[in-house]
């Protein structure tokens, strides 16, 4: 069934938790003499709604003549602010949606009568549905996936794709991920490491951020997930405990190939979680801290591989995985005084994998078996982050001076053998790699609230640098070279300005901004290699941003975006060490590797009605030397390797549509539809390694997109329920397509002990229908492939809030 005939005849609707609220805006100025400019002590200020006068909030000025009014919504307002002895000065006061907090300024107040001239001033909560440029999801709404990791979480969001343990963005990989608004080692700079191992229990909410403004860096031309961690700021002690546990690969979905150790079923699932939090007078100290352990059959994918030569192979890739994660974040808050406060925190996280596998290779009727490889992984991965950030506020609410800098320690102990078994001969390849990142990170930021609007203004400079070591013992028959392994050392030097402009009144919104990026990379290779030399690059480019709102009504907007953005290369993908992929694909880095850089627009209309909300955009991004990995094969040789080149320009055209409906008091529906056309134009490549040779393919695109559906229900006696479907529609990958994919998940959970305990019990892939199916061409070969790696999980749960 093709895509478009699914789209013409489903109706599925998606979850979309974090639902748009209604924000709340600070406003605060000064009442002043007119003609000394002196300030007015213990004037009266009152806010009322312009329509109907009905009052909303009133206050008194303090001895400076300044005045707050807090927890404002959006609306047209009247303020009239009194003082004995003068007259009593009315102006109208427009909210917005644009930025927290609104600095009036001087209002002046006079002796003698004269026309009084109306005032209109915007504000904002910055919030998902008004902006536009990102969306915000709650986890502890996610009942389908509550107790797994943040990348299962984040299967269910708006236009994100989990495929090969990354996320894809409206069907792009290049995206930036954060932890609470910073790059760390524990998601990857740059790139995405780690998601399936972080423990969704330590995280509060989820952003997605398709348009990017210029504050955030401008790596990853996709947009930006940031990953908010738990914190609480409640007086005293205050705190939560939970424990999940699950079971996983409930049944063999296919039989292993012939004389292979057994493949993981009834796999245990761990996941203890305490946060806490103490809270007095001017300190807040903070604490989260996580442990995952999983039992996972992280890849059964069983492939038929055709050569050029005639030659048919066909094998079984099985890894049984042993995951232990640890995560735990800490800190203290606190306030020297009114207008001054710091922020010192630590986190820590230590990964440790242990990968058992087999991956036997058979002819091309399964009479006869070629070889058997085995294979044992063994991966220890820590990291530390230390952050210390200072906040200076002005008198004016709102007005922020921001200092902060990050320390980032990641080290990679990784440890490989892999025994190839052959009919005549026995041979053992043994790796170590060792790597230790350091990272530093500077910055300052500052929020200036205007009339209308604000301005935001920054430098931020990174220093990171990466040592890594390859020792390689090869065996009998070993494909890789003896001299693959040796030293090499990645350096990063990142400066960067930026500015923001932010602009609303009663029906227009705007907001320009500009980042100006100089990168110099560095990667020195050990001279004695066997192919690569050092190698690097640097730039000084401007990348703008722009958002133009149209505000029809209070419930219709239209908005349109541009952002101009890069994609830096990560250090693993120009690493010049060979590593195994499976037995017979080998994945080496590209020191020559340059940075893609795209521009995208975006239109988008968003409108809200009582019950629901219906948001449309229209999307399109172009990339120039686009990143992708190449397979090929060389003259003698089955082996192939698979390196990353910039190729020609690529396209990325589509839709998205987010439909939220409230039916009634017990069920809400929603749906997400993104649909899209990717397109990478022909091109021709040159591969060093192993010897050098081209690589030429031609021009590839395919329509593609997802549906994803989300039913809430609210029963009586705090029983929430949720039913979830996705489908993926086929797809174009580097080489080759991915078929279309579904999965059906359920949860539900149950609020007991007066609101302060929760019970829980989910079910992920229902019908045991997610899997992956792939068709690659590559130069001198193709190959089909279906992967029926561990997709149903069973998970029970239980939190308790004090």
């Amino acid at each position: 069934m093709s895509f478009k005939t699914i789209l013409n005849s489903s109706f599925l609707f998606l979850w979309v938790s974090g639902a748009i609220a209604q924000g709340s805006v600070t406003v605060s100025g000064i009442v002043v003499d007119q003609k000394t400019k002196a300030g007015l002590p213990f004037g009266n200020v009152v806010l009322k709604i312009e329509k109907d006068s009905s009052f909303v909030q009133g206050t008194v000025t303090d001895e400076g003549g300044r005045f707050s009014l807090s927890k404002i919504k959006s609306g047209l307002y009247l303020l009239e602010v009194s003082y004995i002895g003068y007259f009593t000065k009315k102006q109208t006061l427009y909210v917005g949606n644009l930025t927290q907090f609104l600095d009036i300024k001087a209002i002046e107040l006079e002796e003698s009568e004269k026309a009084l001239n109306a005032l209109v001033v915007t504000g904002k909560a910055e919030e998902i549905s008004e902006k536009m440029d990102k969306k915000t999801f709650s986890l502890k709404d996610n009942i389908s996936q509550s107790g797994g990791s943040v990348l299962q979480a984040m299967q269910n969001l708006p236009s994100v794709t989990v495929q090969d343990g990354k996320v894809l963005l409206r069907g792009s990989d290049k995206v930036t991920v954060l932890i609470d608004g910073k790059q760390t080692a524990l998601t990857g700079f740059g790139s995405q490491t780690g998601l399936d191992n972080i423990p969704a229990s330590a995280i509060e909410k989820i952003e997605i951020i398709n348009n990017p403004s210029a504050k955030y860096d401008a790596n990853g031309n996709a947009g930006i997930i940031n990953i908010i961690y738990k914190q609480n700021k409640k007086e005293g002690i205050n705190g939560k405990i939970g424990f999940t546990t699950g079971l996983g690969s409930l049944w063999v979905r296919r039989e292993n190939l012939p004389n292979i150790r057994p493949q993981y079923t009834f796999t245990p699932k761990i996941n203890p979680s305490v946060s806490l939090n103490y809270r007095k007078e001017k300190v807040n100290l903070f604490f989260q801290g996580d442990y995952l352990y999983t039992e996972t059959l992280n890849k059964n994918e069983f492939v038929t591989r055709n050569y050029d030569n005639g030659d048919i192979i066909n094998s079984q890739l099985k890894r049984n995985r042993n995951t232990h994660f640890t995560t735990i974040k800490t800190g203290i808050d606190y306030t020297i005084n009114e207008q001054n406060s710091f922020t010192i925190s630590g986190l820590y996280g230590g990964e440790k994998i242990i990968d058992r596998g087999d991956q036997p290779f058979f002819n091309g009727d399964l009479s006869g078996r070629l070889r058997l490889w085995q294979f044992l992984e063994d991966e220890l991965k820590t990291t530390f982050m230390a952050t210390a950030n200072f906040q200076h506020k002005f008198k004016e609410a709102g007005h922020l001076l921001n200092i902060g800098f990050n320390y980032t320690f990641h080290r990679e102990d990784e440890k490989y053998f892999y025994d190839n078994i052959l009919s005549t001969s026995t041979g053992t390849d043994a790796f170590k790699l060792l790597s230790d990142e350091q990272v530093y990170d500077f910055n300052i930021d500052y929020i200036k609230p205007l009339k209308y609007g604000r301005i935001e203004t920054g430098v931020k400079l990174r220093n990171r640098n990466i040592p890594t070591n390859m020792l390689f013992i090869p065996g009998t028959n070993s494909v890789i070279d003896v001299n693959a392994g040796g030293w090499a050392t990645y350096n990063e030097i990142i400066p960067a300005v930026y500015g923001n402009y932010v602009f609303e009144n009663k029906k227009w919104e705007a907001e320009l901004g500009l980042r100006l990026e100089y990168v110099k990379i560095q990667y020195d290779v050990n001279p004695e290699h066997i192919v690569y030399k050092s190698d690097g690059y640097n730039y000084s480019q401007p990348f703008p941003n722009l958002r133009l709102a149209y505000k029809i009504n209070d419930n219709n907007k239209l908005s349109v975006f541009y952002n101009r953005r890069v994609d830096r290369p990560n250090e693993v993908d120009i690493r010049i060490f060979p590593k195994y992929d499976d037995a017979e694909i080998i994945k080496v880095g590209n020191p020559a590797l340059g940075p893609q850089f795209t521009n995208s627009v975006e239109l988008g209309y968003k409108t809200n009605w009582e019950s629901g909300s219906l948001y449309n955009a229209l999307y399109h991004r172009f990339a120039d030397g686009t990143i992708t990995r190449i397979s090929s094969t060389v003259p003698g040789s089955n082996i192939i390797y698979a390196t990353f080149q910039n190729v020609n320009k690529s396209y990325n055209t589509g839709i998205e549509m987010v439909l939220a409906q409230k039916v009634s008091k017990v069920y809400a529906l929603n749906f997400n539809l993104n649909a899209y056309r990717n397109q990478i134009d022909a091109f021709t490549v040159t591969n060093k390694y192993p010897v050098t040779h081209t690589f030429s393919a031609e021009q590839k695109e395919v329509f593609s997109g997802s549906l994803k559906l989300n039913n809430t229900f609210r029963f009586q006696n705090g029983i929430d329920a949720q039913l979830s479907a996705i489908y993926l529609a086929p797809d174009i990958i580097p080489q080759g397509k991915i078929q279309s994919r579904f999965s059906l998940d359920l949860g539900i959970k149950k609020t007991i002990q007066n609101g302060k305990g929760e019970l829980f019990c989910n079910a992920t892939d229902l019908l045991n229908t997610m899997i992956i199916k792939k068709e690659i061409i590559g130069q001198g070969f193709n190959y089909t492939s279906q992967d029926y790696y561990e997709t149903q999980v069973i998970r029970v749960g239980y939190s308790y809030k004090f």
